[in-house]
């Protein structure tokens, strides 16, 4: 009885944030451009000095959470793991969000009850996807960060149990196939 209950503690350890199926990501990180934003380099003398706000601050700080996460690209997975050591998909984005002094829930199922749900076609980066990676699960149990949208396709970060942290894509069947829901923290 005790081997057969450490069996299954392990086997939902090694499935809670993430499938095993093998997913593809580009080398290197994704080229990122955000619509709207202006490089500092492009702004003139007349720039104003006061406290910008609306959608250019956004998208900065979108811009700097998703550089955060891309940052940890490589790391191995680890269950509750939030450092270069080992990271699993929600302490990813915790810890990417919380860099940029935006705490977020620390489990997955929690952080989709964030923000305001988002429709596919209307995706931008720094918008959170959830998914359900296990047949029978009842509760979300993976998340990632957008970090490219375009022509079609939807690219994010997470954290997955056989591959670490990597680039993915929505059009992946597996990942499609679990997708639940789509949803914006600003």
């Amino acid at each position: 009885m005790k081997k057969a209950s450490f069996l299954l503690g392990i086997s939902v350890l090694l499935w809670s944030c993430g499938g095993a199926k093998k997913t593809a990501s580009r080398p290197g990180p994704p080229k990122i451009h955000v619509e709207g934003t202006v490089p500092e380099s492009a702004k003139g003398p007349e720039a104003s000095a006061e406290a910008p706000t609306g959608p250019a601050v956004e998208d900065t700080r979108a811009d700097a959470i998703i550089e955060t996460a891309l940052s940890y690209a490589g790391v191995k997975y680890r269950y509750g793991g939030t450092t270069r050591k080992g990271m699993d998909c929600s302490g990813l984005l915790y810890v990417s969000f919380l860099e940029h002094d935006y705490p977020l829930p620390r489990s997955s199922h929690l952080l989709a009850e964030e923000g305001r749900q988002v429709a596919l076609s209307e995706l931008q980066p720094g918008d959170l996807l959830f998914f359900k990676t296990l047949r029978r699960a009842k509760n979300i149990n993976h998340v990632g960060l957008v970090v490219e949208v375009g022509d079609g396709e939807v690219r994010f970060i997470h954290s997955t149990t056989s591959r670490g942290v990597i680039v993915s894509s929505l059009r992946e069947g597996y990942w499609n196939h679990a997708f639940v829901k789509a949803t914006r923290i600003f």
